[in-house]
């Protein structure tokens, strides 16, 4: 029996809820770091499995997995994973690894709790990228909810940290509403086409659905229920105030990962336009349009804040925007630059804010005024700080070139006002990043409390060594991810004609 015949997507999201549950089963709460970290690295080495034998050659989904779940409703357990999702696995788990280890020695109270509900939303994290069955999807989706509002409000650094948690939870479930909203429709629509009654002729499987004929009508209400449901995770202007409430007030970790992986970006380009094509041909302006202004609010906002977490909330802000116009470009370079910059969001995001989440625990604050010097008693960590900067700054050499001039080349050519405001919107980022960075890293030492910190520690380094790899290895050589990716987009782009 060879691996490859073991139900390895399902093993990938079973195996983080076992471990927290081991995690109360052991009597000595000490473990349950080590548990997570364990099997964190399980589900690493079982997504790396699949990445390594992921056929980029093929096209449509591979490992697909099928079981009855609500069978009177045409509801399934349906898994699989395609050319876009793929990546996603390992960039999701390398990302959680990240928060484990940035959590290890600053979470006293309540250990058990904070890593079984971290490898809980680990889980339904990798449940988002892997599901095919609509109603499937919702629930990974909103299962998100549940372990985010408790590990914000109970291990926030912020005295609102049970605002910021009760807004951010109040902000997803109204975004949850026209979601299922859609996908109900979408359903209904199946049964309608296929001349069945309902509920025998209702269908959520993503890839029956796909095939599915949508009067123009009913794919343009479809099409703004489900923009305005993801929409709101992305975030996208206007739904983006609880971004910045969050990066203040939340664990600086769970704000790596709430800025890191752009699920709502994702829907949009997994959802919103393959199942709503002619709608998202029609409204293309406006996808393009509210990039824009993204790219250019996020920007200017960034650049008058005074301290690093909203500094990169905002920025993550303007980042997400060059994704919707690279999907708004409606063609391969468009399609694989916005795969490819949600890729990055991961790894670079991520990691700028884990090492501000350091910053942070070991000088008890990240504002501006607070910081100065940190370059003379932290040299690692400003190192690789001003790496990942450069990186989101979209400089050749690293991976977010080539995800900015795949998404610029594509604008340029059919929005091209957008592709303009687009370049001054990356002008704009080179600067509130380069004067924060400034402000906070170089310059004399005016505290006794950066005077006295530590530089990274042995783990630390070896992560950020790892991302650090990524960045420039991708940077170097982007033709593996856009091989893997090639096809898949190919497909994506086949769903408009």
């Amino acid at each position: 029996m060879s691996i490859l015949d073991l139900p390895l997507i399902s093993l990938l999201i079973i195996t983080l809820p076992l471990g927290a549950l081991l995690i109360w089963i052991i009597p000595n709460a000490g473990m349950a770091r080590w548990i997570t970290l364990f099997a964190a690295l399980i589900d690493l080495c079982l997504s790396l499995t699949i990445l390594f034998n992921f056929d980029s050659s093929t096209p449509g989904f591979q490992f697909v997995e099928q079981a009855n779940w609500i069978p009177t409703l045409n509801i399934h357990y349906k898994v699989g994973i395609d050319g876009i999702s793929v990546l996603f696995l390992p960039v999701t788990i390398l990302i959680f690894l990240g928060v484990i280890m940035s959590s290890w020695n600053s979470i006293r109270s309540m250990p058990r709790l904070y890593f079984s509900l971290l490898l809980m939303l680990e889980s339904v994290t990798l449940g988002i990228f892997c599901a095919l069955d609509t109603m499937l999807f919702f629930l990974f989706w909103e299962l998100t909810l549940i372990p985010l509002y408790f590990l914000i409000s109970l291990w926030g650094i912020g005295p609102n940290r049970r605002y910021a948690a009760v807004k951010y939870t109040l902000f997803m479930m109204a975004g949850g509403v026209p979601l299922l909203f859609g996908f109900i429709l979408l359903g209904f629509n199946h049964a309608e086409v296929s001349n069945l009654a309902i509920p025998a002729g209702l269908s959520f499987d993503y890839l029956k659905l796909l095939k599915t004929e949508v009067p123009l009508n009913l794919q343009i209400t479809i099409f703004f229920l489900l923009l305005i449901g993801f929409a709101v995770k992305t975030p996208i202007f206007p739904f983006h105030t609880w971004l910045p409430t969050v990066a203040m007030e939340g664990p600086a970790s769970i704000t790596a990962f709430l800025t890191g992986l752009k699920l709502g970006a994702f829907g949009i380009l997994r959802f919103v336009v393959p199942l709503t094509p002619a709608a998202s041909q029609q409204f293309h302006w406006l996808l393009a349009g509210l990039g824009v202004i993204g790219i250019l609010y996020g920007a200017i906002a960034a650049l008058n804040q005074t301290n690093l977490r909203r500094m990169l909330a905002f920025s993550s802000f303007s980042h997400v925007g060059l994704v919707l116009l690279g999907i708004a470009s409606f063609n391969l370079q468009g399609i694989q630059g916005a795969v490819y910059q949600l890729l990055n969001f991961t790894v670079i995001a991520g990691g700028l804010f884990l090492l501000t989440g350091i910053l942070h625990h070991r000088i008890g604050s990240t504002d501006l005024i607070n910081l100065g010097g940190v370059a003379k008693t932290m040299p690692i960590l400003t190192g690789f700080y001003f790496l990942f900067g450069l990186a989101s700054m979209g400089i050749p050499g690293t991976n977010g070139f080539i995800a900015e001039f795949l998404i610029l080349f594509s604008a340029l050519q059919t929005h091209t006002g957008a592709g303009l405001a687009a370049l001054a919107g990356v002008v704009i980022g080179s600067a509130y990043f380069l004067g924060s960075y400034r402000r906070a890293f170089l310059g004399p030492v005016n505290s006794q409390v950066v005077a006295d910190v530590i530089d990274l520690r042995k783990r630390e380094l070896l992560l950020f060594l790892l991302i650090a790899v990524i960045i420039i290895s991708t940077g170097i050589y982007p033709q593996y991810v856009l091989e893997t990716t090639r096809l898949a987009s190919e497909n994506w782009i086949g769903f408009l004609k």
